[in-house]
């Protein structure tokens, strides 16, 4: 233990001495002559652009160690130089944690494209770092318009070029602003082996109860039923619980409908509602719905891995021991690709609650609690040259990439380059295999994302004890005791940085009591 201990010292002590190299390397000089997989530039260059892709669709990479080098965004990068010849468009790789982007955002050096997810952005918005994209969605995309023809998405406003519309739009920042561009999507699904099923003498599920037993039957059979993390409980299940418990209450505690995501949402909690139900009672050991969450959760544990922090998961299923597997879209193409893989495998959804499985179920089909994949924010970066993004060529130029990269001819290069992440572009299809998600993307959208709403210390907490509960490691009520305590902690720190409309809140809460006054056992602050 000591030797693992010192060894994870030492490492840990190595990465940030790597890490402060990187941080402390000289500013770019955007005169300089580079060299990057597209060859050398002249030193008169007038846009020398940072772009960092991310993992995806990283130039030279090999997805999974299988199959040939990525190209397909070498290709299109180098036909946006040949069109702006004064432009040079650098692929970088940045580490991704947060460390990283606070020094680089903080000090102006980050690069001018950067891939994050969104709600790690939300928390800075107020410090400038990012550069809000609505003006820009609304307007034309450039290449579009050029190209004539004004039935072609994208002629009129460049958002009108997203196909997932309620998950796009939907990742407005709490001030109401977008800064980031959801470039494509990801989905989770069951992966099943069917030799497996048939062998057990099994079918898809069309409900929870029917789940349960065939787990039962895999699990009697010697398979492990399911292969999940505490990550995927602590995120994905608990947002599709609560969805199947809460979702025939919006009509009573949906208190704000955006004028411009609702069309898209059809009903969505943001923080400032879930703190002010928090006050009157939800969320807590009063909410029935609340603590059989919880209870849903448990009862699942029964059926998956031992180990809820194994991060290779997928192994199991691959040598055939597990049935199945909760994973995300980018497993297909590590199956795809497997030669010696020895079955046939395909994806189902999470089924739905039914009657029998509580008397609070929503009667709804399992909702998207996938979403934005790749996300693209540009950084304060993008208008160093004038210091206004009102006023900044070099702005400009970083959005044209951006719209450029949007362009089916060139997107559909990118993105369908390997399956692995769904298209969000209209009249790009997804490649053959992503089609079971595909379809998943078209369901309505989550109530809301729980570990998405508050800061990482919220949801840090959640999944520690979540897996302590599950592992009987705490019962119930003390499980309880630790979340409510949680929760009430993230409400006020979040209500103290950014304020809360009480008044409003409480205006849309009264017009809605006789809708509650319909509904069964809601705590006793919801009168």
């Amino acid at each position: 233990m000591y030797k693992l201990t010192k060894f994870i010292k030492l490492g840990s002590l190595t990465l940030v001495g790597v890490l402060g190299v990187w941080l402390l390397r000289p500013p770019v000089d955007e005169a300089a002559v580079r060299k990057t997989e597209h060859g050398e530039k002249p030193a008169d260059v007038r846009f020398n652009i940072l772009f960092s892709p991310g993992w995806a669709y990283l130039p030279g990479s090999t997805p999974f160690g299988i199959g040939t080098p990525l190209k397909g965004l070498t290709g299109a990068i180098a036909e946006f130089e040949a069109r702006f010849p004064d432009t040079h468009i650098e692929v970088v790789n940045t580490p991704g944690v947060r460390e990283y982007l606070v020094t680089q955002l903080s000090s102006g050096r980050a690069p001018d494209i950067i891939n994050v997810n969104v709600e790690d952005v939300w928390i800075d918005v107020q410090k400038g770092w990012y550069v809000a994209l609505d003006p820009w969605l609304d307007e034309p995309n450039r290449f579009i318009r050029e190209q004539g023809d004004p039935t072609q998405p994208g002629y009129d406003h460049w958002w009108d070029m997203f196909r997932y519309q309620a998950i796009s739009r939907g990742k407005a920042a709490p001030d109401g602003l977008m800064y980031n561009l959801s470039y494509d999507m990801i989905e989770t699904g069951i992966f099943y082996n069917k030799r497996i099923f048939e062998k057990v003498g099994v079918r898809v599920p069309a409900n929870w109860e029917e789940f349960f037993a065939v787990m039962e039957k895999l699990q009697a059979a010697g398979y492990m039923p399911l292969l999940m993390s505490v990550d995927m409980f602590s995120d994905w299940g608990v947002d599709l619980v609560f969805d199947q418990l809460y979702y025939n209450l919006l009509p009573g505690i949906d208190l704000f409908k955006d004028p411009i995501r609702e069309p898209y949402l059809q009903g969505y909690l943001d923080w400032d509602e879930i703190c002010f139900l928090h006050d009157r009672g939800f969320f807590t050991r009063d909410d029935p719905r609340y603590v059989e969450l919880w209870q849903h959760l448990r009862r699942l544990r029964k059926y998956v891995n031992k180990n809820l922090i194994s991060t290779d998961l997928v192994r199991e299923f691959v040598i055939k021991r597990a049935a199945m597997a909760w994973y995300a879209s980018p497993l297909v193409y590590r199956l795809e690709a497997d030669r010696a893989l020895g079955f046939e495998w395909g994806v189902f959804y999470v089924p739905q609650f039914t009657a029998t499985t509580s008397r609070f179920t929503s009667n709804t089909p399992m909702c998207v609690i996938g979403g934005a994949a790749t996300q693209f924010e540009v950084t304060n970066s993008a208008f160093k040259d004038t210091g206004d993004p009102k006023t900044s060529p070099r702005l400009r130029r970083v959005m044209e990439f951006l719209q450029f990269l949007c362009v089916p001819e060139y997107y559909v290069r990118i993105v369908n380059e390997y399956p692995c992440l769904i298209s969000n572009i209209v009249g790009v299809q997804s490649l053959p295999p992503l089609k079971p998600f595909a379809e998943i993307l078209d369901r309505r959208y989550t109530t809301t994302k729980w570990v998405f709403t508050f800061d990482l210390r919220f949801s840090e907490i959640q999944r520690r004890m979540l897996e302590l509960y599950l592992n009987d490691g705490i019962g119930l009520e003390g499980f309880l005791d630790w979340q409510e305590r949680n929760l009430a902690a993230a409400c006020a720190n979040v209500v103290l940085r950014k304020g809360i409309d009480e008044a409003r809140l409480r205006a849309a809460w009264d017009a809605q009591s006789a809708a509650r006054a319909m509904m069964m056992e809601l705590p006793d602050g919801a009168g």
